[in-house]
């Protein structure tokens, strides 16, 4: 049966790229994003090959099966494709594409994933990411090492596990199947748009219930407010909706939209299993498959830097806590140099500090008891000592107390 809902799909170089590696298809029941890599000629040509490939799966299928069957086959042919791509021309090895697909097959859709573009389904005011990242930074976030939060601005969250590229003829594609259902909101996009905005913007932006084509220019217009340092494909898929289409036209964006000098080979009955001998190394090192010991290697650099990381801090904390300790030192020995006149229990006292106290600590001390008793003060002087009178300096404490002494010698 051939889907019913509406769809629409829209990509941009973004603020930073000189080209889109990108390529996205919105068909009648298939759905696709692929983000390129391998440099400035490589990327546009893996996802266009990419493209080209799978759109021969935008038909009814009888069964969901089969659907899946077809995803992966095509997949796998994709693989073989970009070997033999490179192996007719070596200036593109290296390259590369993910590929995140959906074909609708009655209620269901079929799900095709490799890479870190991804799939989200939005339902009942609630946003679900449905693929997992293929990603170095996501192994971190798995096994614990890191949270979701740290991975968005790791500065290895680009590095790819798993990708089509010009390498391995049998990758490791995730393939499964979800019920679907009217109302129902399907997001597929590349990690130029999952990079910049997250997810509770992208929630907001599909709760408006606008239509699919309108909702992926306001998604592409948060990842360009937010500096689009990326390609960025947006695809939209509505289950149903108030204006399904029964049969869509086929769109296509990016680079597989004028894949100029891509030539795609004929499907093949079996794929072959040799590497291309010519390789070049990839120009675009942000994205591509390590090997097992480089995964080690990387992740003991991780807890190295994390472990610099955490000395940085605790440096700057030492730092700070000196610099208290010297403002507050300095502050000491600064109230150290000023006098005032008070009186302490009957007497009149000239004390060293000034009359504050920080909590308990006082900031003055009894420098010397005069002997003038307060009883033999008037009753104006005795007023005043008792609130305490302040002094420029010992010698002006001196001249104050002076000036008491005739006066209670007189009362007395």
């Amino acid at each position: 049966m051939v889907f019913q809902g509406s769809s629409a799909a829209i990509s941009h170089t973004g603020k930073v790229r000189s080209n889109n590696q990108d390529s996205g298809y919105a068909g009648s029941n298939l759905f696709i994003v692929a983000d390129g890599m391998g440099g400035h000629a490589g990327g546009d040509v893996a996802s266009s090959l990419a493209i080209a490939r799978l759109t021969d799966l935008d038909r009814p299928f009888p069964s969901t099966s089969e659907a899946e069957h077809a995803l992966r086959d095509a997949l796998a042919d994709t693989a073989t494709d970009l070997i033999d791509t490179v192996a007719r021309r070596p200036e593109l090895a290296g390259m590369g594409t993910t590929v995140s697909a959906i074909i609708m097959v009655d209620d269901y859709a079929v799900i095709g994933h490799i890479g870190d573009s991804r799939v989200y389904l939005y339902r009942d005011d609630t946003l679900t990411q449905i693929t997992t990242d293929h990603t170095f930074v996501q192994r971190l976030v798995d096994s614990g090492r890191i949270t979701p939060e740290e991975a968005r601005y790791h500065p290895r969250r680009s590095v790819l596990m798993r990708v089509l590229g010009d390498m391995d003829p049998d990758p490791e594609v995730d393939t499964f199947i979800m019920p679907t259902q009217d109302g129902d909101r399907w997001l597929l996009c590349s990690d130029g748009l999952s990079g910049v905005v997250d997810d509770a913007h992208t929630t907001k932006a599909l709760a408006l219930g606008m239509p699919p084509a309108r909702t992926a220019d306001a998604l592409l217009k948060q990842a360009l407010d937010g500096g689009a340092p990326d390609n960025v494909t947006v695809v939209i898929v509505d289950v149903g909706g108030q204006h399904p289409v029964f049969i869509g036209t086929p769109t296509i964006v990016g680079s597989a939209s004028n894949p100029t000098g891509v030539v795609v080979p004929p499907v093949r009955a079996a794929r072959s299993p040799w590497l291309h001998s010519a390789r070049q190394a990839a120009n675009e090192p942000t994205h591509f498959e390590p090997a097992a010991e480089f995964l080690e290697e990387l992740i003991e650099e991780d807890r190295r830097r994390a472990r610099r990381r955490r000395l940085g801090w605790l440096a700057a904390l030492l730092l700070v806590l000196a610099a208290i300790g010297v403002a507050l030192f300095a502050g000491y020995n600064w109230t150290q140099t000023r006098y005032y006149v008070g009186a302490d229990d009957d007497t009149v006292v000239i004390y060293r500090g000034v009359q504050q106290s920080i909590g308990p600590i006082s900031l003055s001390s009894v420098y010397e008891d005069t002997g003038i008793v307060l009883a033999g003060l008037s009753d104006f002087d005795r007023q005043a000592v008792e609130t305490t009178v302040s002094a420029r300096s010992l010698a002006d404490a001196e001249q104050i107390v002076a000036r008491l002494r005739p006066k209670a010698e007189a009362t007395g």
